[in-house]
């Protein structure tokens, strides 16, 4: 199952740059590239909010190498576990972002 995340931002060019260099970095560590699209973003009382989706290569390369990191979050659900890892990724990589699982 493709993981879809909701990004929401007050600053969409300059997060979504950090988020696009953050990905970036990610497809090297895991060696895939072209892994991830972006919905058109949708803009609500000063926030922006658009769609993280993540294809299967890049997903199983981010499982397969931090399947350790991954299984310490507390969380009954595969996709709620990388998505929280994923979260916290792009927070130390300096993304001032809100992150949810998309329905």
């Amino acid at each position: 199952m493709n993981v879809v995340l909701e990004v929401g931002t007050k600053n969409y060019v300059d997060d979504l740059l950090s988020i696009k260099k953050a990905l970036s970095h990610m497809e090297s560590l895991v060696g895939c590239y072209n892994g991830y699209l972006f919905s058109e973003p949708s803009s609500k009382f000063g926030w922006t909010f658009f769609k993280l989706s993540f294809k299967p290569n890049l997903q199983n390369g981010v499982r397969e190498k931090f399947s350790d990191m991954i299984a310490r979050y507390d969380s009954l659900d595969q996709s709620q576990k990388f998505a929280k890892f994923m979260t916290d990724y792009f927070i130390s990589r300096g993304c001032d972002v809100k992150i949810k699982m998309s329905d």
